[in-house]
């Protein structure tokens, strides 16, 4: 008499198989999830080799786990992880952007919700006011905020003073010697008599306020009106909001634009 294996139960074997079975979600609908456009255009991404799993350039049908796999798009970190976060805030006057003060000042991270908790991007100076980034997001924070290759902001700069002069506009479009260096090149105009906007990359200390000092101009007011691809003028002080999908794309692909620049300079 031949002794046979006693059957396994179901739920083993049912277990068994799932192990042969694709695991994951596929790479094209996780794409569309995080705001990349429709599952065909993510498709259409993946088959021009722009996105990476794991370093690896992905392949139509990639399954993929959002819990351990990496993945990039244009050689940019996307954020796969449940739970990460990113506001837009309209950081007021008197507000600092430490995570604590010493001095009892309100901190912008009381202005948003407190779980998950956050951080901001860069920081703006307590006389400051304007557009302001905060996330649990790590490896953009990382990219936007660095001063090599982070991506454009934007200010305008009430100055004292009166009409800035063309020769102090080159100046600031050239770059100013400050006591930690020569700026880089700026964008700015002058759209009113006494008001600049100014487009910068870098992220050095009161910068925008130290350039227009050098020129003879101090800054009286100063607004940060854009991050990136990223403005709101219905955000009213002390208002915050989530990105959308199609923001957080678009400053995904600006950030990847500013690196892969920075790295070809390298």
């Amino acid at each position: 008499m031949t002794n046979r294996e006693p059957e396994r139960p179901l739920w083993e074997q049912l277990a068994a198989k799932s192990k042969l079975l694709p695991q994951g979600d596929r790479l094209q609908k996780v794409m569309a999830r995080h705001g990349f456009g429709s599952r065909r255009v993510c498709e259409d991404i993946i088959a021009e080799g722009r996105v990476s799993v794991n370093d690896v350039v992905a392949e139509l049908g990639r399954r993929i786990d959002i819990a351990t796999d990496t993945v990039k798009v244009d050689g940019v970190e996307i954020g796969l992880q449940p739970g990460l976060v990113y506001y837009l805030l309209n950081k007021p006057v008197g507000v600092v952007t430490t995570a604590s003060d010493p001095q009892g000042r309100p901190i912008v991270i009381d202005l948003v919700p407190s779980e998950p908790r956050v951080f901001s991007i860069g920081r703006l100076d307590v006389d400051t006011e304007g557009l302001l980034l905060l996330t649990n997001d790590g490896q953009l924070a990382n990219h936007i905020a660095h001063p090599s290759h982070g991506v454009e902001k934007e200010y305008l700069a009430e100055v004292a003073g009166g009409e800035v002069s063309g020769g102090a506009i080159r100046r600031l479009r050239d770059g100013v010697e400050l006591e930690d260096g020569v700026t880089a090149p700026a964008k700015v105009t002058q759209p009113t008599p006494g008001i600049l906007r100014i487009v910068i990359h870098e992220g050095r200390n009161r910068q925008v306020r130290r350039m227009c000092e050098a020129v003879g101009h101090p800054v009286t007011r100063l607004v940060r009106t854009r991050i990136g691809p990223l403005s709101d003028r219905r955000l009213q002080p002390g208002q915050w909001r989530e990105l959308t999908l199609p923001e957080l794309r678009l400053l995904t692909e600006a950030v990847a634009l500013v690196v892969q620049r920075y790295d070809q300079e390298q």
